[in-house]
């Protein structure tokens, strides 16, 4: 176990080295300068010079590249070019609700959507069975800002039963502000795993073993939960993994919908005025995320199959 986790962790590390190279690069081929965006169209040419001189943007491109690497090997984000404050604080203050939101659209997605893939798989050309596939049709076929738009629209605006925007305060006003957008981003996850966990049991429903353990005598929900189910859960952790990777990257979207605190929100911010090191610290925090989660799955799947082995 140890092994493979240090495997993976070695195996992210050019990962990480590529991703930071591009998201450097990318930045730079933005249109638009940081300092005419920071100080506004009436500054003076010695004024843009100086502004450039101190966040060091009037030396060489690999200069700065260099800079950037070793700043963030050190933890070290800079502060915010629009209002100086430390990138560092920016995260501790929006990076939270990025995570609640993330870990509460896994749980919808996960409650919601493998018991409807193993209703649909047990109960194979039946109502539910219909019902399930149906749900998972509209659940690939909506987009999650269509439908965040919706639930506002219906259950905020028109009803009142929710929250407009904003994060919370408190502990019941926290939660209460994430339903809608959690319930947004974990609809679409639950379709996604429905069908994925009605697939993969349907095919190993149709294996020797599971009839063999019928031709024992062993009842229905043991065949589909002892023996089914737990071998099925391989590929649906794995999709799992894809799922809260498409619902981080979701939750930028969610965030400006629903007017909430985020990465999300933070992001786009940093877009609009071409500020750097927010947009930076930004990309890189979703991109740990990636390799985290994908490292968490290898390691899961290593729990769920003992077989698999790193080579």
């Amino acid at each position: 176990m140890i092994r493979t986790v240090a495997l993976r962790v070695l195996d992210a590390i050019p990962t990480m080295l590529l991703v930071l190279t591009l998201v450097f690069l990318a930045l730079r081929l933005l249109p638009g300068d940081p300092a005419l965006v920071a100080l506004g169209d009436n500054a003076t040419p010695d004024q843009l010079a100086l502004f450039r001189a101190k966040l060091g943007l009037d030396v060489p491109l690999w200069q700065q590249y260099f800079t950037f690497i070793l700043n963030v090997m050190r933890l070290h984000f800079g502060n915010s070019y629009m209002n100086n404050e430390p990138i560092g604080e920016l995260l501790q203050q929006n990076l939270p609700y990025t995570i609640e939101l993330a870990a509460a659209a896994t749980v919808v997605g996960v409650l919601i959507g493998m018991p409807l893939g193993v209703v649909s798989a047990t109960r194979r050309g039946g109502a539910a069975d219909y019902g399930s596939r149906l749900f998972a049709l509209l659940g690939f076929a909506v987009p999650d800002f269509y439908l965040g738009a919706l639930l506002l629209i219906f259950l905020s605006l028109d009803f009142g039963l929710f929250p407009i925007n904003g994060g919370g305060d408190g502990v019941i006003d926290n939660l209460w502000h994430l339903v809608l957008p959690a319930l947004t981003l974990g609809m679409i996850m639950a379709a996604f795993i429905s069908r994925l966990t009605r697939s993969t049991l349907l095919e190993v429903l149709g294996r020797d073993y599971v009839r063999t353990a019928r031709a024992k005598g062993a009842r229905e929900p043991r065949v589909i939960f002892r023996h089914a189910l737990r071998n099925a859960l391989l590929p649906v952790a794995t999709g799992l993994s894809l799922s809260i990777l498409s619902t981080l990257s979701g939750s930028v979207a969610i965030e400006v919908i629903f007017g909430r605190p985020g990465l999300g929100s933070m992001l786009i911010n940093g877009i609009e005025t071409r500020d750097y090191p927010v947009i930076q610290a930004d990309l890189i925090v979703f991109s740990l995320f990636v390799v985290l989660v994908n490292l968490v799955m290898d390691v899961l799947n290593v729990f769920i199959d003992p077989r698999i082995r790193v080579t």
